[in-house]
């Protein structure tokens, strides 16, 4: 006979009512997840899927690219865009993002939607119970700096 399978400790059980629960809450004591944590693995779920240009509002986009440009202040914000409700077991996501022209804005809240949730599940335990995302702006290839320097200057 082969000994019984070790299962994870932030795998999911049934309760005895029926509902679905985690192991960060156990007889042998309680998991608490800061939302810091919580944030910013949504982040990076989120900057994984592609057609996702950036994260945040335009004033957060502002402040984070003026953060980026000081020296040691260790790079971009993982959790900027981001904001979260996290309970004992469950935890609500609301993301602001930048897209790729071209990209299928719903076919991409889909993939952002479906990324981040695995990604939590898997690391936290944690349910999550919805995942809202706002479309703030939507970035062009004419956009970058310094990219069409071959056209002649209107400007004398």
């Amino acid at each position: 006979m082969s000994t019984p399978a070790v299962t994870p400790s932030n795998s999911k059980s049934i309760t005895p009512a029926g509902k679905v629960g985690t192991d960060l809450v156990s007889s042998q004591g309680k998991t608490t997840i800061a939302d810091s944590v919580v944030q910013k693995i949504a982040g990076m779920a989120a900057r994984e899927v592609s057609g996702v240009y950036k994260l945040g509002g335009g004033t957060a986009r502002t402040l984070g690219s003026l953060r980026e440009r000081i020296p040691g202040s260790g790079g971009p914000n993982a959790s900027q865009g981001v904001s979260v409700e996290v309970g004992e077991t469950q935890a609500a996501i609301d993301i602001d993002v930048v897209v790729e022209y071209g990209v299928a804005i719903a076919d991409l809240a889909a993939g952002i939607r479906r990324n981040v949730i695995s990604s939590l599940q898997r690391m936290t335990g944690l349910e999550v119970v919805e995942v809202n995302i706002a479309v703030d702006d939507i970035h062009l290839p004419s956009d970058e700096q310094g990219e069409d320097d071959t056209q002649p200057s209107r400007v004398q």
